[in-house]
């Protein structure tokens, strides 16, 4: 059982407050950093540690912090991506609830990295409380001396700012969020040019998940061994699984990358929770393709999902048992992702609704023949063919649906009802 890293203040009373943060070790990996060490070596520190980024894609942080220029006289930004949107993800918003100062340690630690004088968070409208924390959190850290002019009486300064969105999933996405930042329609943009090279207002910006800045102290003060000592040789350290579903304990759990999905949902889960056999796992976020009860010893890191034809994601596991409706999962799914989509190419915009339009039809009995066909061609001709991933995205829950579950859908054709009777 691994102790606990990214929660360990969780239970504490006022969890959120710098003196508990403080209390407990808060802001020692800030001040190491500023009176020992260079930001060249806090870089190779986090490529060391092999933190992924855990926003998604799951790319090398301590890479990404290599990207940004190196001139000290260029103006740079870091950015916090709080637009935590996907169904089934709930973790970054605990952080925030719980532990904010841990989050903005990592922001000021990874702003002297890189050399950034301005930080900015990005947090979705919906997140009321979770405002208000980074508010007091920002608000007190300045106050103690850990933003703003010498921090710490170094010669390092940052500024950090709070900006809410208008609750868009695609501004979870790094360019849609800049986009968003600058004042204009949250849409990706075209990469390259990538965010560390022509970023917000055209400048170098590092984009980091609230989870991935949380983990950046911890490495600081335990050093780059310790932490890939926890997870596998690809996926270090510890990772925050969302578990929800037909699960007896459904929440926040924070366990060691590389945690068999079976231990995710029987022992930490508490097993299915109305008495039925499993059926299916969603096991990174409604995006992810999904695994059967055969796959259930899969490993839950990147390479290990990536080989079982699906992906790690943001570790949001999504537990459906025998009296689920595969049919009814991707029309809540599309449903999703069908008004998500930011409209700027068509193949998104108008896929999606075709989609979505076909699966409703099958749910309520008019389903015709050739409707599965239908599902598959549009699908196909979403996938790879939109400007930024939402498109890919949107048609795993249909793609993986119709390869592991296609006789549901035929059945709702045939007898113009669901096998399940949902």
């Amino acid at each position: 059982m691994l102790e606990a890293v990214l929660t360990r203040n969780f239970g504490l009373p006022r969890s959120e407050s710098l003196a508990t943060y403080t209390a407990n070790g808060g802001y020692q990996a800030l001040r190491k950093v500023l009176s020992e060490q260079t930001p060249q070596q806090v870089i190779d520190l986090l490529i060391a540690s092999n933190l992924r980024g855990r926003g998604g894609a799951g790319f090398p942080a301590g890479r990404k912090w290599s990207f940004m220029p190196k001139d000290p006289d260029l103006e740079k930004y870091v950015c916090v991506n709080t637009d935590e949107g996907e169904p089934g993800t709930f973790k970054d918003r605990e952080l925030v609830e719980k532990d904010p100062h841990q989050i903005i340690e990592g922001v000021v630690i990874a702003s002297y990295a890189v050399g950034a004088k301005k930080a900015f968070v990005y947090i979705r409208g919906e997140f009321f409380l979770g405002v208000k924390r980074w508010i007091k959190a920002i608000d007190d850290a300045y106050a103690q001396g850990y933003l703003g002019k010498n921090i710490l009486g170094s010669p390092f300064s940052l500024d950090l700012s709070v900006h809410r969105g208008a609750g868009a999933y695609i501004c979870g996405e790094e360019t849609a969020l800049i986009e968003s930042l600058e004042g204009k329609r949250g849409q990706p943009r075209k990469k390259p040019p990538y965010p560390a090279n022509v970023g917000l207002w055209g400048k170098p910006t590092l984009v980091h998940n609230v989870e991935t800045l949380a983990n950046v102290p911890h490495i600081v003060n335990h050093g780059a061994e310790w932490y890939t000592s926890i997870g596998t040789p690809k996926s270090s350290g510890p990772k925050l699984f969302c578990i929800s579903g037909h699960v007896r304990n459904r929440g926040v759990f924070e366990l060691p990358l590389g945690v068999p999905l079976r231990d995710l949902i029987f022992e930490y889960g508490g097993g299915m929770s109305r008495g039925k056999q499993l059926k299916a796992v969603i096991p990174g976020g409604a995006s992810t393709p999904m695994l059967l009860p055969s796959q259930l010893d899969t490993p839950m890191a990147f390479e290990t999902l990536e080989a079982a034809g699906t992906m790690l994601g943001t570790g949001a596991v999504v537990v459906m048992d025998e009296a689920t409706c595969m049919v009814d999962v991707a029309r809540r799914l599309l449903r999703f992702f069908a008004h998500e989509s930011c409209g700027h190419c068509t193949p998104c915009r108008v896929g999606t609704r075709r989609i979505l339009e076909i699966l409703e039809r099958l749910e309520r009995g008019k389903g015709i023949s050739g409707d599965v066909e239908r599902l598959e061609e549009i699908a196909h001709g979403i996938q790879g063919n939109t400007f930024c991933p939402m498109g890919d995205a949107a048609i795993n829950p249909v793609l993986s649906g119709l390869n592991l579950f296609r006789a549901e859908y035929e059945y709702h054709i045939q007898h113009k009802r669901c096998a399940i009777a949902v």
